[in-house]
């Protein structure tokens, strides 16, 4: 233990005698100095290269710090795009303007030339006179009166110009309350299919081509 302190206190005092020398201008006692910053702290350098490192790892490149306030900016609110008004009659019928036409409006006692698609309120589709898959279309032509159309397609149909596309909701009080009203598919399926959806309320979506009287 003696042994060990003494070596200390030897070391301690080497240490302070080759300090005092240096500061009296010792010609023995020569401190190398670097000539570049660079070669002065080295660790320095490296600590600057480690901290770019990082930051790029983390995201916060300058790049990143630039497009920053705008990816962080508060998002504005998003405003849905304005719906087609929807008008509802008093028979319960609620249809929409999808095209306006050009020409004379269609009237009550008219005979029109239509395309349409039925639907189910669901979007089940039940009958139209165009091909879905080959877009063909076997357009119908109706009389706008209560014997032989519906009552809520006519209704529907009644002040559309031709050209003109509609969009409409039909409760089955104004639907097929009988089997002879129009329009109803000549296949056999289709009309199967119709007829079993009668009760329900259905979609149609129509287009008038004409206005023959």
């Amino acid at each position: 233990m003696a042994a060990s302190q003494f070596q200390t206190s030897f070391r301690s005092r080497c240490l302070f005698a080759s300090q005092r020398q240096c500061f009296e201008g010792s010609e023995h006692c020569k401190i190398a100095v670097p000539k570049s910053s660079d070669e002065r702290m080295p660790f320095l350098n490296v600590k600057k290269l480690l901290r770019r490192s990082v930051l790029q790892f983390v995201g916060l490149s300058p790049i990143f710090i630039s497009i920053r306030p705008v990816l962080f900016a508060p998002m504005q609110e998003m405003r849905e795009p304005d719906v087609i008004r929807t008008l509802k009659l008093d028979s319960g019928v609620r249809l929409q303007d999808v095209v306006v036409g050009e020409g004379p409006e269609a009237r009550e006692g008219d005979i029109v030339e239509i395309n349409y698609v039925c639907r189910r309120s669901n979007g089940y589709f039940v009958h139209s006179t165009v091909d879905q898959f080959s877009g063909e279309s076997a357009p119908v032509i109706l009389p706008l009166d209560d014997k032989q159309i519906i009552e809520g397609l006519k209704e529907v149909l009644i002040g559309m110009k031709p050209g003109g596309k509609r969009r409409a909701l039909i409760p089955p009080s104004v639907g097929y309350i009988s089997e002879n009203l129009k329009p109803v598919p000549e296949e056999f399926g289709p009309r199967r299919s119709l007829m079993s959806h009668m009760k329900e309320p259905l979609i149609f979506e129509v287009q008038l081509l004409k206005v023959l009287s």
